[in-house]
């Protein structure tokens, strides 16, 4: 609940140490008990300890929501291309069936744990510079992290709810604003880029193999930004375009003069190994470390319903529909069964030699060979695997929207853009005189659908764009009246955005009304 965000600026969640292994993980938790902000920051490895706490709070995008679901599911069960194989998480099947209220569980973790990473970020924010005999340098990169944060966490709030509260302060219960209002959308987003330029100007190395935050994921996310700004609900337009375009064309060319750093992997199974955390296309990811304790706990989600395909037993709750797994051009690499981002059959128990068939295809994308197992090798049960939150093809396929948009046309780098990623995936690309803005627009989408489906994506791209991708016509639909494959049920005005929370707004009549289309208290 809002409320609890007083509770959490005032306790420090986890002290956690830097590990000294090759990839840096900052996972190993220390009780610091005891401690309270105004005698804890004291010296410059209270700072790390603070931003390490931020980057163990993000892990709240995997935790459970009732039985047989996590919090990560939110992201994709109204995109209406991901399904389930049960009935017993009524507040997942209302998300899938677009029937969810604000009582709805998943809907109230996430906007808890996204307050909680703002009070911690908060309180690194207000705390850290304080703190003496610390290196110049190195602080500025901590208030950096702890911006970026900050701005990843409003982000996703700003999208979900719209007016939301803003919160830039540590707060006790004497704070003026203690039950806060909500703020407009448009000032949210002014707070967002205001946190990210700065993070810009911390003095990052373009790339961090530890998972800590680059000047690559700041630039990217600011692109993403920009992007979203452009688009549904502020409409800003051509500017914001240019401004996305040119921010993703920052990381692209330092992508293209430094392929070894940033790039697209060889093969989609490169994609979802451990050995590639925080590398080449992965530019920010959620950290994972079970031999820290904190284990990816989302490898059962995406495996078939106490299905005989891994050493792990899968709960079925994450599952593509046969239309979206259909929409793939033949002899696209990404369907293509276990080298792709699918899989139709697997090893029997993980690593048998008999091959398991499920009757229907599962999300490969996300599959851990190590904790799953693979042909002669059973599975270790244990996932170190991290969750993507942007990919290096986001920043390219965000690059040749916006520059599309912005120009009117798309120019060769636009073109070379999308080709790349449809180049790994086998297919031709048509030359870059036969698309006009409108057809070179549906086609970038097209490959967004395809390319970035299952990370939490999706979502976000219906409402900026107002368009869902249509599996049968292979076109786009208005997001108004489209009608979702998973459950035949239409989307509707107030899907554009959630619910708030109804605890909350019990908690802070100041957060009412409720948003349009849903009920009340």
């Amino acid at each position: 609940m809002l409320s609890r965000y007083f509770k959490y600026t005032y306790i420090l969640l986890a002290a956690v140490l830097f590990t000294t292994a090759s990839c840096k993980k900052f996972l190993v938790e220390e009780d610091p008990s005891n401690l309270a902000p105004e005698t804890y920051y004291t010296i410059p490895e209270h700072a790390d300890a603070a931003i390490a706490a931020i980057y163990g709070q993000i892990r709240f995008i995997g935790d459970g929501a009732g039985i047989f679901s996590t919090n990560y599911q939110m992201f994709d069960a109204t995109t209406g291309i991901m399904t389930t194989e049960t009935a017993q998480n009524s507040d997942l099947n209302n998300l899938y069936s677009l029937v969810y209220d604000g009582n709805n569980l998943h809907i109230n973790q996430m906007w808890n744990g996204y307050y909680k990473t703002v009070a911690q970020a908060n309180l690194a924010l207000d705390k850290i510079p304080g703190i003496p005999l610390m290196d110049p340098a190195i602080k500025k990169q901590r208030l950096g992290e702890a911006a970026f944060l900050r701005a990843w966490a409003y982000f996703y709030l700003v999208r979900f709810w719209g007016d939301v509260p803003l919160i830039t302060k540590p707060q006790t219960a004497t704070s003026s604003d203690f039950y806060p209002k909500r703020t407009a959308t448009e000032d949210v987003y002014k707070l967002i880029v205001d946190d990210l330029t700065a993070a810009e100007a911390a003095g990052f190395a373009w790339v961090d193999p530890s998972g800590k935050v680059s000047l690559a994921a700041v630039k990217s996310l600011l692109a993403k930004v920009y992007l979203t700004m452009a688009g549904a609900p502020l409409n800003k337009g051509q500017a914001y375009y240019k401004l996305a375009a040119d921010k993703a064309n920052e990381v692209i060319t330092y992508a293209n003069a430094n392929p070894a750093q940033i790039g697209l992997l060889p093969t989609y199974n490169d994609i979802h190994a451990v050995a590639n955390n925080n590398k080449v296309e992965h530019i920010f990811e959620v950290q994972y470390n079970d031999a820290a304790g904190a284990g990816n706990p989302l490898q059962s989600y995406f495996l078939p319903l106490h299905k005989p395909v891994s050493s792990i037993d899968g709960v079925g709750t994450s599952v593509p529909t046969a239309e979206f797994y259909a929409s793939y051009e033949a002899g696209d690499k990404r369907a293509q069964n276990r080298s792709g981002y699918f899989y139709t059959d697997y090893y029997t128990n993980g690593y048998l030699p008999t091959l398991y068939n499920p009757g229907r295809p599962y999300v490969f994308k996300h599959f851990d060979i190590i904790a799953n197992g693979t042909l002669g090798t059973k599975g270790t049960n244990r996932s170190d695997l991290n969750v993507p939150q942007i990919r290096y093809p986001d920043v390219l396929l965000t690059y040749a929207e916006a520059q599309n948009e912005a120009d009117g046309t798309p120019n060769t780098a636009a073109w070379t853009a999308m080709k790349v990623i449809r180049d790994r995936a086998g297919l031709t690309t048509p030359a870059q005189g036969t698309y006009s803005q409108t057809t070179f627009r549906e086609a970038v989408w097209r490959e967004r659908w395809h390319e970035l489906c299952y990370e939490g994506v999706l979502w976000f791209d219906m409402v900026r764009t107002k368009k869902v991708y249509n599996e049968a016509t292979n076109g786009f639909d208005s997001f108004t009246g489209h009608v979702n494959k998973s459950t035949n049920q239409p989307l509707q005005d107030r899907h554009l955005l959630f619910p708030l929370p109804v605890s909350e707004m019990k908690n802070n009549p100041n957060l009412r009304p409720q948003n349009t289309g849903y009920p009340g208290i």
